[in-house]
């Protein structure tokens, strides 16, 4: 029915597959399965998706030739604590995927390491590609893709957390309050299928170093040699509230810390983010 494969490592760590001509939401369809008993891993990807839905409820267009994949992911051996900073782990190895799918000279081999780094980045050399805290990928300051992160614990105390990943492969949503952008748009031309075949050996590699948590501070690292903004203006509006200052870093925690005029330093855990120029306008 399509060519969506796993890749080589993704079918050595036991995970599946699922492709689906029409979905309303692979996030959805995730999480039903995992009530229904599914443990994973295991990928649901859909050809087209009807009802795709990003962070706060909002809504998330799947156009013909784009990615719309989640991940079923079983979190019951994780500190429910830790579980959040999945969503950092699949930021890791969305861009790390990017990198490869772009650079198809470059050998076939996932991050594992910060010491993999070359050059001060991730193997593969700079990139076009730059995560935007906290689920967000962007190309020229443009949405790319979207990420969304779900958990849930079922009878018995079976946790599961579910990943969505969607990518603007071949093409972007038009009338949109934001730029939006595609892979095909900024003149990189891939397939969502070869895509997520480095997406889905990067999801394994990133999953190992992040080891349940334990190693989020690696992947911290991985995500900060990618962050959108670090140094610049940013606003966050929290509720009623707007927060200004300088990105200045995710915490251990994975919560962004933006720094005042007057050098106090706070800690946002949520929120609806503007940087640089979009910053000083919010």
């Amino acid at each position: 029915m399509s060519g969506y494969r796993l890749g080589a490592a993704a079918k050595a760590a036991g995970h599946r597959l699922h492709v689906h001509e029409s979905l309303g939401s692979t996030n959805t369809q995730a999480m039903d399965l995992a009530r229904q008993g599914e443990r994973g891993p295991l990928w649901v990807v859909a050809l087209r998706q009807e009802s795709g839905r990003g962070r706060r409820g909002s809504q998330w267009a799947s156009l013909p030739g784009n990615l719309t994949a989640s991940l079923l992911w079983p979190v019951s051996d994780v500190d429910p604590v830790q579980v959040p900073s999945l969503g950092f782990v699949a930021g890791v190895a969305l861009i790390a995927a990017l990198k490869r799918t772009i650079r198809p000279s470059h050998p076939k081999q996932p991050i594992r390491s910060p010491q993999d780094e070359v050059g001060g980045g991730k193997v593969g050399g700079t990139s076009p590609f730059r995560l935007k805290w906290p689920n967000d990928v962007l190309v020229s300051g443009a949405k790319l893709a979207g990420l969304l992160l779900e958990a849930e614990t079922h009878p018995g105390g079976r946790r599961t957390a579910v990943i969505g990943f969607g990518v603007n492969v071949a093409a972007s949503p038009q009338d949109l309050p934001y730029p939006a952008t595609s892979l095909s748009q900024s003149s990189y031309e891939t397939r969502a299928e070869d895509l997520f075949d480095y997406l889905s050996d990067e999801i394994v590699a990133a999953a190992r170093l992040w080891s349940r948590g334990g190693g989020f501070s690696s992947i911290r690292r991985l995500w900060l040699d990618d962050a959108a903004g670090i140094g610049a203006p940013v606003s966050v509006r929290i509720g009623g509230e707007i927060v200004h200052g300088i990105f200045e870093t995710i915490d251990e925690a994975g919560r962004l810390v933006v720094r005042s005029d007057d050098g106090t330093r706070r800690t946002v855990t949520a929120g609806e983010v503007h940087l640089g120029s979009a910053a000083t306008a919010a």
